[in-house]
C-alpha cells in the first residue's frame, strides 16, 4: 500500500455476470483482455477486468482453500491475473460473505482471512463481495466490516466493492467500513423498466465521494437481449434507452461496468461507452452529487445538474414519458437570473458540438425514453 486513495473517482471496467454468468473460463478472460486494448477501452480509462461468479470449485480443498474449476482455468487464477496485468490491466474477482455465494459455490464466511491472503497472493486488484447466503444473525456491517479489514491485512491494494443491493440502511455505514464502491439498488436486467426503476431509486440517495462510491450495477449497454444469464438477459433495449442508461450512470457518479460482450459488441456501443465528454462527467474529481429539477407539466421528465470542476456543470435532460417532448429548464431555477447578466456556455456531450452561449432558459425537445446531456460554463451574456 502506497498511501494514497484507492479510489479518487468511481472504478471503471468490464464484469463477467451480464453476458456470459456461468460461462466463463480462462480463453474468455484473455480474449477479453486483448479487446479492452483494441477497442480503445483502456485509453478511456476501463482499466478492471472482473471475473464474476462461478469460477471455484463447488468446495474447498483440504487446507480450507478455493479452488479454481480446472476445467475454467486449468493453469489457476494466478496465470490469468498476470496475462491481464500485462496488459495494463488491473484484475477483478468475486467472493460473497455468506456460507455460499449467490450461485452455490464456497463463501468466505468464516474464512475472510485465508481468502484475503489467497486473492492478494494471486494479484487481485478488485475484489465484488456479495450478500447471499450469510447467517441471518449476523448484521451485513459486521461480514463487510471483517473483510475489509482482511484484505488491509494483505499489503496489497485491492478495491473492495461491496455488492450489499442497498439494504439495512447500507448508506449509512458503508463508508465507515472501508469499502470503496457499494452496490446500492437491485440487480439490473437488460430491460427499460430496470434501468428506469433503479435510476429513480438513486435520485435521493446519492452519498458517493472520493473515496466511496454507490455502485448501480453493471451497465447492460450493448447487451440487446443477448447473453446466457436467465437473470440479466432480457428483451433488451433500444439505441436511445441504452444511451439514456449510460448517461445517467455517469451523471449519478456510478462506477461504470460494461456487461456486454466486448469482443463483438457494435461500434455505435463501442462509441457510446467511450465518448470521452461522457466519461468525463463520470470521473470528474470533485465526485459531486446532482440535484434534480422538475419540469413543470411532464411528470415523467426532469433535469439533473451536478457542478464540475473549474466552475462548470453537468446539466441533463431525462424524458421517462413514452412520447417525444420540448422540456424547459428555466435558468432562475438553477441559480442564475436573468439580472445576472450571465448565460451558460453549452457543449453537446453526445454529438460532440459546442452549442454557444444561451441565456434566461434551455428548451430541448427530447426523445422518448432519451435524453440530452450538456458541459456548461458561466459567462458574462
Amino acid at each position: 500500500m502506497n498511501g494514497r486513495m484507492l479510489c479518487p473517482v468511481p472504478p471503471m471496467g468490464w464484469n463477467s455476470w451480464n453476458t456470459f454468468y456461468n460461462q466463463i473460463n480462462e480463453e474468455l478472460i484473455r480474449t477479453t483482455a486483448d479487446a479492452m486494448l483494441e477497442k480503445g477501452l483502456l485509453s478511456a480509462g476501463y482499466r478492471y477486468l472482473i471475473v464474476d461468479d462461478c469460477w471455484a470449485l463447488k468446495e474447498r480443498d483440504a487446507r480450507g482453500r478455493l479452488t479454481p474449476d480446472p476445467e475454467k482455468f486449468p493453469r489457476g487464477m494466478k496465470v490469468v491475473a498476470d496475462y491481464v496485468h500485462a496488459k495494463g490491466l488491473k484484475f477483478g474477482l468475486y467472493g460473497c460473505c455468506g456460507v455460499r455465494t449467490c450461485a452455490g459455490f464456497p463463501g468466505s464466511f468464516e474464512h475472510e482471512f485465508q481468502d484475503a491472503a489467497q486473492f492478494a497472493d494471486w494479484g487481485v486488484d478488485y475484489l465484488k463481495y456479495d450478500n447471499c447466503h450469510r447467517p441471518g444473525s449476523v448484521p451485513s456491517h459486521i461480514l463487510y466490516r471483517r473483510m475489509a479489514m482482511a484484505l488491509r491485512s494483505t499489503g496489497r491494494d485491492i478495491v473492495f466493492a461491496a455488492c450489499q443491493w442497498g439494504t439495512e440502511n447500507v448508506h449509512e455505514w458503508i463508508r465507515s467500513t472501508g469499502a470503496q464502491t457499494f452496490r446500492s439498488t437491485v440487480d439490473i436486467q437488460d430491460s427499460w423498466k430496470s434501468i428506469e426503476t433503479i435510476a429513480l431509486s438513486q435520485l435521493d440517495r446519492q452519498v458517493s465521494a472520493p473515496g466511496c462510491f454507490h455502485d448501480m450495477d453493471i451497465l447492460v449497454a450493448g447487451m440487446y437481449g443477448g447473453g446466457m444469464n436467465p437473470e440479466t438477459s432480457m428483451g433488451g433495449c433500444t439505441d436511445e434507452e441504452y444511451r439514456t442508461h449510460f448517461v445517467l450512470w455517469a451523471m449519478l457518479g456510478s462506477p461504470l461496468m460494461i456487461g456486454c460482450d466486448i469482443r463483438t459488441m457494435p461500434e455505435k456501443t463501442r462509441t457510446l461507452l467511450t465518448n470521452p465528454a461522457l466519461i468525463a462527467v463520470n470521473q470528474d474529481p470533485e465526485c459531486r452529487s446532482c440535484y434534480k429539477v422538475a419540469v413543470y407539466g411532464h411528470p415523467d421528465a426532469f433535469v439533473l445538474v451536478k457542478p464540475l470542476c473549474n466552475g462548470e456543470y453537468a446539466i441533463g435532460f431525462f424524458n421517462f414519458g413514452e412520447a417525444s417532448t420540448s422540456m424547459t429548464l428555466n435558468f432562475w431555477d438553477i441559480g442564475l437570473s436573468v439580472v445576472s447578466g450571465h448565460g451558460l456556455r453549452l457543449y453537446d456531450c453526445l454529438t460532440n458540438q459546442d452549442m454557444g452561449t444561451v441565456t434566461e432558459l434551455l428548451a430541448p425537445e427530447v426523445a422518448a425514453h432519451g435524453c440530452k446531456i450538456y458541459r456548461c460554463g458561466i459567462v458574462k451574456a
